[in-house]
């Protein structure tokens, strides 16, 4: 355990139009955006120039421009907000473009838990969440409660550019893993694709979005109703695999395809093996709970367990020095039934929790 707690997440209330919430994030997070966009030359692969990296990104844009012209609004009011190339950035929100097709290139490695009846005590529905990143992540970390014109207030937890889960006022929980998809191409990237995920009222349009067949690629996207309808989206750029809770009201995902459908799709197998221990210790803790027995404390105390270490699902890089650099950066556990998050900046074995309601 650690002997002090690492500070609370700031959390940041925005409203407007898309371009004027986004300003304001802009204006707040300006160091951590800035710092995307001004990316050094030499982390460019495939031996492509700046400007080649730029303009491959801009075909990316082309498709996210047809789909959501209402993202490029809000993220050219962070640029603006930020003083910073709004080009730039948007070649900085796209993870596909920065590592050589179909090489291993998991930048964080997360585990989710979702328990719902008869699993948990009240026919509560519950999602839990550990997001693995580095520690210069975790300190960049915000909360941001967006208000924008004509959509859901949502809640979300990243740095202020990339947003790694999040919740809406419609009864929607929205968290997932990355996957490593052999299958990639141009199209509207998998970050950009999750922000519209965000927007949707209702599970159906949240898959919906999920499955545009413009995509570039593909989380593992997990999206949950206050009212018990948990749908499980295993996707590639291509295909995609729809799974649910099993008899016991428990689902876990970690960073590799579980679905036979899926499996052709899978480009790192070599941390399948690691993934796999997190997935099986998950599978295990929740199986082995008496029914109508899981509650947010008991799901808190899952994503702090350290069995199996270092493929943990607590990870703790200076603990094993040499196996990995990933941290669990933030974690949640949230009540989808109330609308109510408790999260935590670091491991949740020795973090301050802190909790969100929607009114």
């Amino acid at each position: 355990m650690g002997t002090v707690s690492p500070p609370v997440i700031t959390l940041l209330r925005v409203a407007g139009t898309h371009r004027e919430a986004g300003r304001q994030v802009g204006e707040a997070c300006a160091a951590t955006i800035r710092a995307d966009a001004a990316f050094a030359d030499e982390k460019i692969p495939g031996g492509r120039t700046r400007e080649e990296q730029l303009a491959l990104a801009d075909r990316y844009r082309e498709a996210t421009a047809a789909a959501y012209p209402w993202y490029l609004e809000e993220l050219e009011g962070i640029a603006e907000g930020a003083d910073t190339d709004p080009r730039a950035l948007f070649a900085a929100m796209i993870e596909e473009i920065w590592y050589e097709p179909h090489a291993a290139h998991l930048r964080g490695r997360c585990s989710d838990l979702v328990a719902v009846p008869p699993a948990t005590v009240d026919g509560k529905v519950l999602v839990a969440h550990n997001n693995d990143m580095s520690r210069v992540y975790q300190d960049k970390l915000v909360a941001i409660e967006w208000a924008v014109e004509s959509d859901p207030v949502v809640l979300t937890l990243g740095d202020g550019l990339w947003m790694s889960a999040g919740w809406n006022s419609a009864g929607i929980s929205f968290t997932g893993n990355e996957l490593s998809p052999l299958d990639e191409k141009i199209g509207i990237p998998r970050e950009i694709q999750f922000r519209a995920m965000l927007r949707q009222p209702t599970v159906a349009d949240a898959v919906r979005e999920a499955l545009r067949p413009d995509r570039a690629s593909s989380y593992n996207n997990i999206v949950v109703s206050r009212t018990g309808e948990v749908v499980n989206v295993e996707g590639s750029a291509t295909d995609a695999e729809l799974t649910g809770p099993d008899e016991h009201g428990t689902l876990v995902h970690t960073n590799h395809y579980v679905c036979e459908r899926m499996l052709p799709f899978e480009g790192d197998p070599g941390y399948v093996p690691h993934s796999g221990a997190r997935y099986a210790r998950a599978r295990a803790l929740l199986h082995g709970a008496e029914p109508g027995s899981i509650t947010v404390e008991r799901l808190r105390e899952m994503l702090a367990d350290h069995e199996g270490a270092p493929d943990c699902l607590c990870r703790h890089p200076e603990r094993w020095p040499g196996h990995s650099s990933s941290a669990t950066a933030f974690w949640c556990v949230a009540d989808v039934t109330e609308m109510r998050v408790v999260f935590g900046r670091g491991n949740p074995c020795d973090s301050t929790a802190q909790e969100y309601v929607f009114a």
